[in-house]
């Protein structure tokens, strides 16, 4: 027992745990975690506390960096669409695509031939249609190797989720297409960065996922806590009892309500933890 039993705090992976944009613009490898959040991961956990990552990388994007983050409790993988036991090697819970995910995201990439797509199966496999240029930059960020196929219908099932990228002002058509189409309201459509258009099915996000793992941890959501810097995030952030935010998210989540925080670089998730510090003392 410690202060922190009973406590949760989920964090987001690229650009909160650790901050990948210059990496990702530069081409320069991924940096190493921070000094700084990895003493206060280790102290909150060492009292009792439960830290997991909740990330939009499928478990094949981020598996490669998960030895280096101090965790104690199973992660919210593929943008909310699974939850993985990282000590035990398997998947607790899923939230897959159905089949008409694929003949639907072959259409749009039928109509918008400039966007790229991943789609990644749930036995870490990742394949690509259309690669560009902003594809190749996510591989490197991600570490994790594309297999090329013409189409989307030749993609085995099932699939977590479908990442469309292209620019902000494409991807913005694209979500509108999709809309029109009145396929909208079957999946979970949300922008992880302006040129990432994430897709789940319905209900698949990180805040439906995080209030699973609490069940299964046994926590109150009146204890759990959330940090994020996107989009995808904001679910997770206002199911938390508080959100917090590092001081580079983007504008949507710096007025959803967030506790704002210092910068990735500088350690966000060591703020967090020195908040819960004092709110547990």
């Amino acid at each position: 027992m410690g202060k922190f039993t009973g406590v949760l705090l989920a964090s987001d992976f690229d650009n909160t745990l650790l901050y990948t944009e210059d990496a990702l613009r530069s081409g320069t490898p991924v940096p190493p975690l921070p000094e700084r959040n990895r003493e206060a991961l280790e102290y909150f956990m060492a009292r009792g506390g439960r830290f997991a990552i909740a990330t939009g990388r499928a478990l094949a994007a981020f598996i490669r960096y998960a030895d280096m983050v101090p965790m104690n409790a199973p992660g919210v993988v593929c943008n909310g669409a699974a939850i993985y036991d990282f000590e035990k090697g398997e998947y607790l819970e899923t939230a897959m695509l159905d089949a008409s995910a694929r003949e639907r995201g072959q259409a749009v990439l039928d109509r918008f031939p400039g966007v790229a797509v991943e789609a990644y199966h749930i036995d870490n496999i990742i394949h690509t249609v259309h690669p560009n240029d902003i594809c190749r930059q996510h591989e490197h960020i991600t570490q994790a190797a594309l297999t090329e196929v013409p189409s989307l219908l030749d993609v085995p099932l099932p699939l977590g989720k479908l990442l469309f990228e292209a620019e902000h002002e494409v991807l913005e058509d694209v979500l509108a297409y999709i809309t029109g189409q009145g396929w909208a309201e079957d999946y979970e459509l949300i922008f992880s960065i302006s040129h990432l258009l994430e897709m789940t099915t319905r209900g698949a996000n990180k805040g439906g996922m995080v209030r699973r793992l609490a069940a299964r941890l046994g926590i109150s959501m009146e204890h759990v806590y959330c940090a994020g810097d996107e989009s995808n995030d904001l679910s997770m952030l206002r199911a938390a009892a508080q959100g917090f935010a590092p001081a580079n998210a983007s504008a949507a989540v710096r007025e959803s309500g967030a506790a704002i925080v210092c910068h990735a670089r500088e350690g966000a998730v060591a703020d967090v933890i020195e908040v819960l510090d004092r709110k547990y003392s």
